[in-house]
């Protein structure tokens, strides 16, 4: 019997802003905590392992909900700038989710500590995506409340794969994780690290080395590839809405994928399968994360986290070297402390 695969004694989890304020919520202070704590029971294996553990957040719905309120109130609040907004949501879902994260700990009699970063991602001011918005934010509108909005508060609208309508902002990919060296020094403490938190900060450098921030708002999923590469991590978990990424998806034909190389993928890509709105963002980044030297990106949803882990489920993307190892399609070994074990 061949060998199963260990533990990763490294991870990267990259989890969608949905997971403490999804579709049809009113996003309250107590909904969004409630949530959160549902979140946290849900992610405590994962959380409980021994191994070193960053997870980035997104905040498209929380970002979206700011802008709406910024351009509703202009008349009588001074707007911020959103590299602000950013920032504002980055913090506030970073204490919520570090302390639902934390508690859950705590009631399972675990000591692990939690912390979140105030993350800033440097970005090309020359990059295409400022004269293009493409990265939607924010809640669905229809589509004639959503152009009323758009002609009434000048904001930019879309079509959002065929779910509604919502704001789109630019979206320029990251190129340097500020301050790495912290998230490095954290994690290798056993802490769990909360950073990138909406794909980060968006900020520009100058040639003296200052930094300003810029409007955007940069992928998560992106964010998340890139600080893995720099740390070594060679395994990355998306968790979002399903539990396995699919072709053709809503037709008759639709067909989920288990286990897939980067190649693959990269041509399902290019056929189509994965639209900019949703999927497609994602696909990028795991095959950028695995181009440049990753292992294998697990994409899954939330409450099959553990099980992906295990090779149980999920999508399985991996470089084209390592599809061939037979490791690859066996499940994952219970931790030592049987914590994998007992979930299953």
């Amino acid at each position: 019997m061949q060998a199963p695969l260990d533990i990763p004694r490294r991870l990267i989890v990259a989890v969608g802003g949905n997971a403490i304020d999804p579709a049809g919520s009113r996003g309250t202070p107590d909904e969004q905590k409630a949530i959160a704590a549902a979140t946290a029971k849900a992610m405590l294996p994962l959380l409980e392992l021994d191994n070193q553990l960053v997870i980035v957040h997104g905040n498209g719905p929380q970002v979206g909900k700011l802008l709406l309120a910024n351009a509703a109130a202009q008349q009588r609040v001074t707007p911020q700038s959103l590299d602000i907004l950013v920032a504002q949501t980055q913090g506030a879902l970073a204490y919520i989710l570090s302390q639902a994260f934390e508690n859950a700990l705590r009631e399972a009699g675990n000591p692990r500590h939690v912390v979140g970063l105030v993350t800033q991602v440097e970005v090309d001011p020359q990059d295409p995506a400022f004269s293009n918005p493409t990265k939607p934010v924010g809640p669905f509108f229809g589509e004639a409340e959503a152009r009323a909005l758009a002609k009434e508060l000048g904001v930019t609208v879309k079509e959002d794969s065929g779910r509604g309508w919502r704001y789109v902002v630019a979206s320029p990919k990251p190129r340097h994780i500020c301050d790495i060296s912290l998230v490095e020094s954290l994690m290798c403490t056993r802490t769990v690290v909360i950073a990138g938190g909406g794909g980060g900060i968006p900020v520009v450098r100058d040639e003296l080395g200052r930094r300003r921030g810029v409007e955007a708002v940069i992928d998560k999923d992106l964010t998340t590839a890139v600080m893995a590469n720099v740390l070594g991590i060679r395994d990355m978990m998306i968790l979002t809405a399903v539990p396995r990424v699919a072709i053709n998806f809503g037709r008759p034909d639709q067909k989920e994928l288990s286990h897939v190389s980067a190649s693959d993928m990269r041509r399902y890509l290019a056929e189509g399968h994965f639209p900019p709105g949703s999927m497609g963002p994602k696909i990028e980044a795991a095959l950028g994360f695995l181009d440049a030297g990753g292992k294998r990106v697990i994409v899954t949803s939330l409450d099959t986290a553990v099980p992906a882990l295990k090779g149980e489920t999920g999508t399985h993307i991996v470089a084209d070297h390592e599809m061939a190892s037979p490791s690859n399609r066996q499940p994952v070994r219970a931790a030592r402390n049987g914590i994998l074990a007992r979930v299953a």
